[in-house]
């Protein structure tokens, strides 16, 4: 494929720049990031833009995950397996990325998305404090099952990993919405490098592109972190019922034509 114009390099960035913000607060960057990739690098195929998107996301989701963890200080007896099941199962979705098509997957992210949103937004006390439903052996099965399965989704496609996170680790094993972001942040990294594990070696990354990126979704991922720290968790909530809106709308234009 041809080189992109400084043009194009400088809307990806804004793109990015976006993402990176968005990631960090509530996840979901990819719902911007990808998108904006596949209109500014038409000669790219789904495996290069999957890679570069990866590349772009690992330095914003660096950023918030050390800002999260300098502030929250998260437990790493939860996010340590968290993050390696995370790995595990992205590095294997990678592994089939190039074979699933964009389209099977839509509907169904649509779905998820409109339930997840649905119960944020009719159970308002959810996410409000910390609540743990498990405890002991429980709530690290819990984390690891969550872990490998949105990992292996994210390594094989991506938009929506983040926010499938905090929306887990609140919905599922009883975090308060900052406390879940942080560790989401962590896991998000680690299914990121999971990926790049894989996409590197093999020449998929376009890094011009990949490195412009990751310095805008860095400076995103830092600016969203500290806003959402400074914040607390009520404003990650409503920033998480928003972002859900939106992806709700853009994703069911494109299964149901509207776009």
């Amino acid at each position: 494929m041809s080189e992109p114009t400084l043009t194009v390099l400088v809307l990806l960035g804004l793109a990015a720049l976006a993402a990176g913000f968005v990631d960090a607060v509530v996840g979901g960057g990819g719902l911007i990031q990808l998108p904006a990739l596949l209109i500014g690098l038409p000669g790219a195929t789904p495996v290069q833009v999957l890679a570069t998107n990866k590349v772009a996301s690992i330095c914003g989701t660096s950023a918030a995950a050390a800002t999260y963890y300098r502030r929250v200080r998260p437990d790493p007896r939860t996010f340590g397996p968290l993050m390696v099941c995370a790995l595990v199962g992205s590095f294997a979705g990678a592994l089939v990325a190039s074979q699933i098509p964009r389209e099977a997957f839509e509907p169904i992210v649509l779905v998820v998305l409109v339930v997840l949103g649905a119960y944020v937004v009719l159970q308002p006390e959810v996410g409000e404090k910390t609540l743990l439903r498990f405890a002991g052996r429980q709530h690290l099965a819990a984390a690891m099952a969550v872990g490998a399965v949105i990992g292996f989704y994210d390594g094989a496609l991506g938009p929506g990993t983040g926010s499938f996170l905090v929306f887990a680790l609140v919905g599922l094993l009883g975090y308060d919405f900052l406390e879940a972001s942080a560790k989401a942040r962590l896991a998000n990294w680690a299914t990121n490098l999971g990926a790049l594990l894989l996409f590197i070696p093999t020449g998929a990354v376009l890094w011009q592109v990949g490195l412009v990126m990751g310095v805008c979704n860095l400076a995103g991922g830092y600016l969203g972190a500290r806003t959402a720290v400074e914040k607390g968790a009520k404003f990650v909530r409503v920033f998480f019922i928003v972002v859900v809106s939106a992806f709700i709308v853009r994703i069911g234009g494109d299964v149901f034509g509207v776009w």
